[in-house]
């Protein structure tokens, strides 16, 4: 009995041709740029001939930090909770030391080009990790956690603008942060001013808020100012950028630079402090809005919410200022930019700061 192939069976022929080889290199290019994860990038990297000579021309990519090693890691890890600061304004100069120098210190293994740890791993920075990209336009590094330690139910978050020094930077904060599911009119009563007329009450200079505010500030203000220090290499390496974001998984922090402040950094160095491994702060013109009690759409509930919005005292001699403040009022992903939003309503209270 004699048999016949199918008319539906593939031809042997084809089984053995390469598909990805009919694509064109802007397809492929597309592909591998809305991958970005430089890990998974550097596995495309080792397929084939072509993905390695194609990935090197990738112009997104996002470096995700594994671990930060720090110098005293034993140190930290044997803190217990007891050890935590219940009652932080009594104690400044052990939160910000505590809870930042360590962290910082820990971050100047970020441009390490290699270090190996007890286990046989060796840990590379993004710097060595980014250096054989040529086409980087857009770059995001994200950091494994934020570097400020905040008792549990605190909320601290920034985003800092950089060209050669600090531009601009945005911070909000609450002494707690809890959840109300009975809040239908609580957006109204918000943004109205409730019952208060937006003045900050008498209670805020006596039981230590507003000294707790100044140590979130400078906290603030300090980490941001390390990470852009650390950038340093990157920036110069890589002329091609546009955009470049270093931020962490907790969502603290968000320090960003746009393709005018990268190339002012690359003409006018920055300034570093003479104490640490961090640029430079300037004297800096602040704003404060500050609310007892702020409730959010979805119940949640922000007691002694304050926003910080912050910017170098020279850039208000040298030119008029500018009134929007658009820049303060989208710095944060929601439900936190309606929380600003609601903050830019209420009484303004202006500070000042001199360079550290």
């Amino acid at each position: 009995m004699s048999t016949s192939s199918s008319s539906n069976d593939p031809d042997p022929t084809s089984l053995l041709t390469d598909h990805f080889d009919r694509l064109p290199d802007s397809i492929l290019l597309l592909i591998f740029n809305n991958i970005g994860d430089v890990k998974a990038l550097g596995r495309c990297n080792l397929v084939s001939t072509r993905f390695h000579s194609l990935v090197p021309l990738v112009d997104n990519v996002v470096v995700r930090v594994d671990c930060v090693i720090s110098d005293d890691d034993t140190t930290s890890s044997s803190a217990t909770s007891s050890d935590k600061i219940r009652n932080p304004f009594s104690n400044i100069i052990r939160f910000v030391f505590g809870g930042i120098v360590k962290p910082i210190q820990a971050l100047g293994h970020f441009q390490d080009d290699g270090e190996m740890d007890q286990g046989g791993v060796t840990h590379h920075s993004p710097t060595q990790v980014l250096k054989n990209f040529n086409e980087i336009k857009l770059l995001r590094i994200e950091l494994p956690t934020g570097e400020l330690t905040t008792d549990d139910g605190v909320l601290l978050k920034w985003r800092a603008d950089f060209g050669s020094t600090l531009d601009n930077c945005v911070i909000l904060g609450a002494a707690s942060v809890v959840h109300n599911n009975n809040n239908s009119n609580a957006v109204v009563d918000a943004i109205s001013g409730g019952d208060d007329n937006g003045s900050i009450p008498e209670s805020f200079y006596t039981n230590g808020g507003l000294k707790l505010r100044v140590v979130w500030t400078i906290s603030s203000l300090i980490a941001a100012s390390a990470r852009h220090y650390l950038l340093q290499p990157i920036i110069a390496d890589h002329k091609t950028l546009d955009s470049l974001v270093l931020t962490d998984a907790d969502g603290q922090g968000v320090l960003c630079m746009n393709r005018e402040q990268l190339e002012e950094l690359r003409v006018k160095p920055l300034s570093a402090s003479t104490a640490s491994k961090r640029t430079l702060v300037p004297a800096l013109n602040m704003r404060l809005w500050y609310a007892p009690q702020l409730e959010l759409p979805g119940g949640i509930v922000l007691k002694g919410a304050t926003l910080v919005a912050i910017r170098p005292s020279e850039q208000g001699a040298s030119k008029k200022e500018n009134p929007d403040m658009s820049w303060v009022s989208t710095a944060f992903e929601e439900p936190y930019g309606i929380a600003a939003k609601m903050l830019l309503k209420r009484r303004t209270y202006c500070l000042e700061m001199n360079s550290f």
